[in-house]
């Protein structure tokens, strides 16, 4: 029994890590949930977890309802999801420090689009800081989400 209870909170950790980090929002630090971002990622792209792709749009669509963008991270988590499923060359279970680079490119660009959208100062300084935090906790997050789920 209690390593039936162990093997599910393992299986439900990607789950409870998306839940817990949108929920923990606050303005500067994670701004709409923002840090959501690291483990619907790395669960979706680089160490895929069954059934959680479409969890993993569902809460693009809440970070975006908390951001005010309209559909923009669900989109752009689709568009990734379409490029990485059509291509075979990149295999991101297979990159260094967890796919940092790839997760860098994918929230770069979205932070660049975003921040163009309401072009001003603030927003670049601001979608500036929101990158170089959510890239300087990637390793961090994927790596308690990797230790907990044990890759079995």
């Amino acid at each position: 029994m209690k390593n039936k209870i162990i093997n599910f909170l393992r299986d439900a950790f990607p789950f409870i890590a998306v839940i817990v980090l949108w929920r923990l929002s606050a303005a500067f630090w994670n701004p709409a949930g923002i840090l959501a971002i690291i483990p619907i990622f790395y669960c979706s792209f680089v160490r895929p977890i069954p059934w959680f792709a479409p969890f993993a749009a569902i809460f693009c669509f809440l970070i975006d309802y908390r951001f005010d963008s309209l559909v923009f991270w669900t989109v752009m988590y689709c568009l990734f999801y379409a490029i990485i499923g059509f291509q075979s060359i990149i295999d991101l279970s297979k990159q260094d420090n967890n796919a940092l680079k790839i997760f860098m490119v994918f929230f770069g660009i979205s932070l660049l689009i975003l921040s163009f959208m309401n072009f001003n100062v603030s927003n670049l300084i601001r979608a500036g800081w929101t990158f170089a935090w959510v890239s300087t906790l990637y390793i961090p997050v994927t790596a308690l989400i990797k230790r907990v789920c044990n890759d079995r």
